[in-house]
């Protein structure tokens, strides 16, 4: 299974406690945060380095100590540089169970009534303090630490609340559907990248003519649509290189590359090293 997917379905936490936690740094798998969206909500710390986050169709480069909020169903993005950061996927409706005195606001949330600010450290000194709690009581895993949790998720949305880190949504359907249409080119992307797709099959699924959906897709993700493709091919050929006994060529033909050479230098191209290199780097 890939993990790489654009609509992340990966399970995050447990059923009864649907909060999962990851502590990233460059020698992690997953370091580099490809584009995707879940419907879960994400909170992300910079501890050191620098981070360029694409959300929606704004680039923005955050730094150590600042928080980042995102909601459910934003498509998102990241590069980090010499970055350590953690992550906390987690599910809202944990804070809707018995939770009568609360319910009304975080229903508002999951409704997207009202939208909290992305840059949550921005204006707010409390909020990295409250960031920091609650990724140590993660990590740490210790005796009574689900409830150390919540209490920091119920703190840290008390605090946005008081704060006023939040605004009004207002709907945009125009801009709803079209990305709507780049999520559905992103899922064929996954579901087909092993086959052949040019250009027409993608700006087809997106309900565009060629022209402007290249230009409508790069806002959204500062590459081409073909050049996405094969970055995205490149980022499962390293999953497969990484964690099954495969050959070079079968790894080519599997991401939708029948020419190895091409395969070689359009994987230098990416990451800087051949697939052979990353090999003996992976282990």
């Amino acid at each position: 299974m890939k993990y790489i997917d654009y609509q992340e379905r990966l399970p995050q936490g447990t059923f009864n406690f649907p909060i999962a936690f990851y502590h990233q740094t460059p020698h992690s798998p997953r370091y580099e945060m490809q584009y995707h969206w879940h419907t879960h909500y994400e909170l992300i710390r910079i501890i050191s380095g620098t981070f360029h986050l694409n959300l929606e169709k704004t680039t923005k480069v955050y730094h150590p100590g600042d928080v980042i909020f995102i909601s459910s169903g934003m498509f998102h993005g990241g590069t980090p540089y010499d970055c350590v950061y953690e992550c906390i996927v987690f599910d809202l409706q944990i804070l809707l169970k018995d939770n009568h005195a609360c319910s009304k606001i975080i229903r508002d949330i999951i409704d997207q009534k009202i939208t909290v600010h992305t840059w949550l450290s921005e204006k707010s000194k409390k909020i990295p303090l409250i960031m920091e709690d609650l990724c140590l009581a993660l990590s740490g895993k210790k005796t009574g630490y689900e409830f150390m949790v919540q209490g920091s998720l119920y703190h840290l949305l008390g605090t946005i609340i008081n704060e006023h880190l939040y605004e009004k949504t207002r709907q945009d359907n125009v801009s709803a559907e079209r990305l709507a249409s780049i999520k559905n080119v992103l899922v064929y992307i996954s579901d087909n990248y092993s086959s052949s797709i040019s250009l027409e099959n993608l700006s087809k699924i997106a309900g565009m003519n060629p022209k402007y959906f290249c230009r409508y897709f790069r806002s959204m993700t500062d590459r081409t649509p073909i050049d996405y493709l094969n970055y995205y091919r490149i980022e499962c050929a390293c999953e497969m290189l990484s964690t099954k006994d495969i050959t070079i060529k079968e790894v080519a033909i599997s991401c939708g590359f029948n020419d190895e050479s091409y395969f070689i230098k359009t994987f230098h191209k990416y990451k800087g090293i051949t697939p052979k290199q990353f090999m003996k780097s992976s282990f």
